[in-house]
């Protein structure tokens, strides 16, 4: 594994392992394929919010009173369109609670470019711990873009998250933004000539939604 910069987590868990092998096949189908992506999401939820504020709260049980511990501030899961709503649901899961945003990029093909087209979060965006959420972290534009716009905003706490990273997209992604932890379920080797990943799974949007 090539050296990382610090605040990246690369997961490394058997049942994550064995969801990618099954994601990354070209036979997978899109339903199964979208039950993965949630899966293996909800797998990230553990130590994509591992370092969260929490705060004491009085707790009466049916033994008797105690104090306990709850998250400090709401959550905000803000997947990057189209791709990022696969994860959503695997978040929710465990953070029912959270709140949903949304940001529409896309790609010029040509230059590679994120381009908006569409920003929606839960306001103030600053009171939130935000999950940022795609797939695939390849070139790293979509991302680097998508926290631009969050910063913009007011956000102050960001995680990206993503299935798959590649090495070219962690390294922009880290110079673009030192103080925005990236949590991702593999490394893989490198970018293709089309800044695609290389193994990779294909276009996780396509993937999810049986288009091409």
């Amino acid at each position: 594994m090539p050296t990382l910069p610090p605040g990246v987590t690369i997961l490394d868990h058997p049942l994550l392992a064995d969801k990618l092998a099954r994601l990354r096949a070209t036979g997978t189908a899109p339903a199964a394929f979208a039950a993965l992506v949630r899966q293996i999401a909800a797998l990230m939820t553990w130590p994509a919010t591992a370092t969260l504020a929490t705060r004491e709260e009085p707790v009466t049980t049916p033994m008797e009173p105690m104090t306990g511990r709850v998250l400090a501030r709401p959550v905000a899961l803000v997947p990057i369109l189209r791709a990022g709503l696969a994860m959503v649901d695997g978040f929710r899961d465990l953070i029912p609670e959270a709140r949903t945003g949304h940001i529409g990029l896309y790609r010029d093909h040509d230059t590679l470019r994120a381009i908006p087209y569409y920003f929606k979060v839960p306001e103030p965006i600053a009171d939130h711990d935000v999950l940022v959420l795609d797939p695939m972290l390849a070139t790293g534009g979509s991302a680097i873009e998508a926290i631009r716009e969050l910063k913009a905003a007011g956000a102050v706490r960001l995680t990206f998250c993503c299935l798959v990273a590649a090495p070219e997209g962690i390294a922009r992604l880290h110079e673009a933004h030192p103080d925005v932890p990236i949590v991702a379920a593999a490394l893989d080797r490198e970018l293709n000539a089309h800044g695609y990943i290389l193994p990779g799974l294909g276009d996780a949007g396509d993937r999810t939604f049986g288009t091409t």
